[in-house]
């Protein structure tokens, strides 16, 4: 997939300008009004206006086409020979969660029963449209004291890797994972639902907030009634706040519902592959428009 997707956009950009004879028209003069007004009213012929529906295609859209084309077929050789990862196979095949991937749909959605509750984690191809890798890196312009720890770092790293490849290691690149948000919504009948906020990164599932709502229709808001409604409830404090017992008893609680490293590892890899797909149906889609 190619990190970096954008068209240049360009419109042609017409300029009015004002004719000297508009600047300076004369003023028409009484006895002119006067006569004008005697003589017959000119019949104005207008010539037929066309209804003919007509393609009549641009002077780019040739070339749009072609390079549309040229991006599909890249996209394309690019992934042919790429299986989905065992990450993605493996969950699919063995995890406890039924997918619902809907074409054309940025948002993906998990679901499962567990006793009497209904789970649902729902995240979206939108955060790897909106990562950027160069956020990670510090300034090193700024030459403060957490830049040159950092820095000293990378070149121990570095001593490291180029020890290793000598003694014949492979030494393989970091990955720079990033931060694919996952909403979790547990319901239970009658009891409200508890909606949890996390984050899954480097094979954690990071917990954000955990909201509780006595009505379960607050936890999706799928109405801007219900947005509404739920706005001015207290939701509880930040999940870093509380004690540090139970934030581990809260994380086994997700993790005995299949909420856990397997899904933290699933749901960035599923969102890269699915981007790929989608922007070359995105692709395709446009082609075939200007094409028409």
């Amino acid at each position: 997939m190619i990190s970096i997707r954008a068209f240049a956009r360009s419109a042609p950009r017409t300029v009015s300008r004002l004719t000297s004879s508009t600047i300076r028209r004369p003023a028409a003069r009484s006895t002119i009004l006067l006569q004008s007004a005697w003589k017959p009213a000119r019949t104005q012929h207008f010539a037929a206006f066309s209804t003919s529906t007509s393609r009549r295609a641009g002077e780019g859209d040739a070339e749009l086409v072609a390079k549309l084309e040229s991006e599909i077929t890249l996209e394309k050789r690019l992934h042919e020979n790429q299986s989905p990862p065992t990450s993605i196979s493996d969950y699919l095949e063995n995890g406890p969660f039924k997918i619902t991937d809907t074409v054309g749909s940025e948002e993906v959605i998990l679901t499962r029963t567990f006793g009497d509750e209904k789970i649902r984690i729902s995240f979206s191809i939108a955060d790897l449209n909106s990562y950027d890798a160069e956020s990670d890196f510090p300034d090193r312009a700024l030459g403060d004291e957490e830049d040159q720890d950092g820095a000293n770092q990378e070149d121990k790293q570095a001593s490291e890797d180029a020890a290793a490849e000598a003694d014949g290691e492979e030494v393989e690149p970091e990955e720079i994972a990033f931060e694919a948000r996952a909403s979790i919504v547990i319901e239970k009948p009658g009891k409200g639902a508890l909606s949890i906020e996390t984050t899954a990164q480097n094979g954690q599932i990071i917990i954000d907030n955990v909201y509780y709502y006595a009505d379960a229709t607050h936890a999706t808001a799928k109405t801007a009634e219900k947005a509404l409604e739920r706005m001015n409830k207290y939701l509880g404090p930040p999940f870093a706040n509380l004690d540090e017992d139970l934030q581990i008893l809260i994380d086994r609680y997700l993790d005995e519902r299949g909420i856990n490293s397997a899904l933290a590892v699933f749901i960035p890899d599923y969102i890269d592959m699915k981007e790929q797909k989608e922007y070359t149906t995105w692709l395709s889609n446009v082609k075939g428009f200007v094409a028409a």
